[in-house]
């Protein structure tokens, strides 16, 4: 079964230093019919503005992922962390028993432009735990490159959950195929751009959901960056 999730539809909340766009309930846009897909929980796609950010808030039993697009952005946290990320950069927080965190756009004249990714884990009152890993536009040129898994095969980041998610960029005659396992489900997020997904033609801020599907077909993109969940 295919379901589109138009980009149009998502909750949208603009409090000035921040203007984001929620793929499921969060904060105070709650709709039943979108409170998650499987363990994926929360898709929200951030605009910071310069200079503004996240301050100092917790978190517990949430594995928290990371994408930049533009720009910059400034991590701390309780466990001693301290960095930078940019686009490439992919940022992991497991929350366990409870982290803290902030998150700042650093620049004082560029925006930050990111996806926000909330994954349910399989354990919890763990312990908390950090991870970045950069992933270079190359191996994700015209092909998935996997970028989260829970054994952290390949080079991904390690997340608590049978979940693995893929980045693509997918341009003119470049096509993917991604074969799912049975009972295995996807979740396909369009971040930049417009490509084919199975037939449909998707652009920025659409996703597809997929379950009973033997895969997913990624083609005709225009400049299109993707994210793919493969999902039980």
């Amino acid at each position: 079964m295919i379901a589109l999730r138009k980009g149009s539809e998502r909750g949208h909340a603009n409090h000035g230093w921040l203007d984001s766009y929620h793929s499921f309930s969060f904060a105070d846009y709650h709709d039943p019919q979108h409170m998650g897909f499987g363990s994926l929980r929360v898709i929200n796609e951030d605009v910071v503005q310069p200079g503004k950010g996240f301050g100092t808030h917790g978190h517990r039993d949430m594995e928290i992922i990371t994408y930049i697009l533009e720009g910059a952005l400034e991590h701390k946290d309780s466990m001693g962390n301290g960095s930078v990320i940019r686009p490439g950069d992919v940022q992991r927080m497991s929350a366990g028993k409870g982290v803290q965190h902030s998150e700042f756009n650093p620049s004082q004249s560029e925006l930050v432009h990111l996806l926000q990714i909330w994954i349910e884990p399989n354990v919890i009152g763990i312990q908390p735990g950090y991870e970045e890993k950069h992933f270079d536009t190359a191996s994700r040129r015209g092909r998935l490159r996997l970028i989260a898994s829970s054994d952290g095969r390949g080079g991904s980041v390690t997340i608590h959950q049978d979940a693995s998610v893929y980045a693509a960029l997918i341009d003119g005659a470049e096509r993917v195929t991604h074969q799912l396992a049975p009972q295995r489900k996807a979740y396909v997020h369009i971040a930049r751009g417009e490509v084919s997904v199975n037939g449909n033609r998707l652009g920025a801020g659409d996703a597809l959901k997929a379950s009973g599907e033997s895969g997913v077909v990624l083609e005709r993109g225009e400049q299109a960056e993707v994210l793919l969940f493969d999902l039980n």
